[in-house]
């Protein structure tokens, strides 16, 4: 027996756990994890793109449509979503409609509607993940020293979450760090900072440390050096990097030393002995950060340059993080009734 079926009186119960992003929500349908599986079993599960939808509602339905039967016997669902919640309310930049306990449940028939912040779900899903789905970017340190865990993902926006070992289990805090003011690091930094300034005299980390990010920072530098700035998206921005385009390897070289640097940030705030990196943008550019100054510019915080310097890093890649995040927690907390 698992420790999520001893959590919870019937640990056959079927729930809805839910991953909800700036772009894409992914869904899926879950129960403990019996003998000989995985912790959290996934039963089904579908991607779907936010612009697409009116509401988080909808998506649901459609969801829980397909399930055989329509999901008669569902009651609960855990949802994992950027953001903070404030009076049943998520409050979240990156969101295109408002997302509510309350409506959520008036809306599906639902009698439990609960929220987790999104990286707070991938810090409880990646203790469920075998260290061999995931690839190691610090190949002089493949293990860490027991402590604080951090897992961090640039994608609409920049997400973060500390894992804690705390009387034989753990605790996993949340964070906004991608709200945190952004720190260059050097004068091409200090210029692009000063670009961006011009919109917002606040320019925080994940203006550049994400998706979206990445397209500011092609922009910023198009501008910077006088050239016009054509309307490119990430997976543009990268595609030009590999055929040659200076600007957009700039782009793409510093996004990756800026990611190394705020990660070399968050662990040193955090006290992190390892690190996660949960998927977002980062796999688009994983072939580039050996080239970049990735580790270099995580290494480089003076005094702590030998903490980490013992630091692993890992990316892990599986769709499917958030709602085995969403839904472990669920679990863990004894709301599976």
């Amino acid at each position: 027996m698992t420790a999520a079926q001893r959590l919870v009186p019937d640990a056959n119960a079927r729930f809805i756990a839910a991953d909800v992003g700036g772009t894409h929500t992914r869904v899926g349908l879950v129960r403990a994890g019996g003998p000989g599986e995985s912790p959290i079993a996934v039963l089904a599960h579908r991607k779907y793109v936010c612009a697409d939808y009116p509401d988080l509602a909808a998506i649901l339905a459609d969801f829980i449509a397909g399930i055989p039967g329509g999901g008669g016997r569902l009651h609960s669902v855990a949802i994992a979503c950027a953001g903070v919640m404030l009076d049943d309310v998520v409050v979240n930049a990156n969101l295109s409609w408002r997302v509510s306990g309350a409506g959520l449940r008036e809306a599906l028939g639902l009698q439990r509607v609960h929220f987790i912040n999104d990286f707070q779900a991938a810090a409880h899903a990646a203790q469920c993940m075998d260290p061999a789905e995931a690839t190691l970017l610090t190949p002089d340190v493949p293990d860490g020293e027991p402590g604080p865990v951090l897992v961090v993902g640039p994608g609409t926006g920049l997400g973060a979450a500390v894992r804690v070992p705390h009387r034989g289990g753990t605790v996993v805090l949340p964070t906004e760090a991608g709200h945190a003011a952004f720190a260059p690091g050097s004068a091409r930094e200090i210029e692009i900072l000063r670009w961006l300034q011009r919109r917002d005299q606040h320019v925080p980390t994940e203006d550049l440390v994400s998706g979206p990010g990445l397209a500011n920072l092609h922009q910023a530098l198009c501008a910077i050096d006088g050239r016009e700035a054509p309307a490119r998206d990430p997976a543009s921005i990268s595609a030009a990097a590999r055929d040659g385009d200076a600007t957009a390897r700039e782009a793409v070289l510093t996004f990756c030393g800026l990611l190394g640097s705020v990660i070399g940030d968050l662990a040193v705030v955090s006290g992190a002995r390892s690190v996660f990196i949960a998927g977002g943008i980062v796999p688009q550019l994983k072939d580039f950060l050996a080239d970049s100054r990735f580790l270099a510019r995580l290494r480089d915080k003076g005094a702590m340059r030998p903490v980490l310097e013992r630091l692993p890093v890992r990316l892990i890649e599986n769709d499917r993080l958030g709602v085995i995040g969403a839904a472990n927690w669920y679990l863990e907390h004894g709301h599976g009734d």
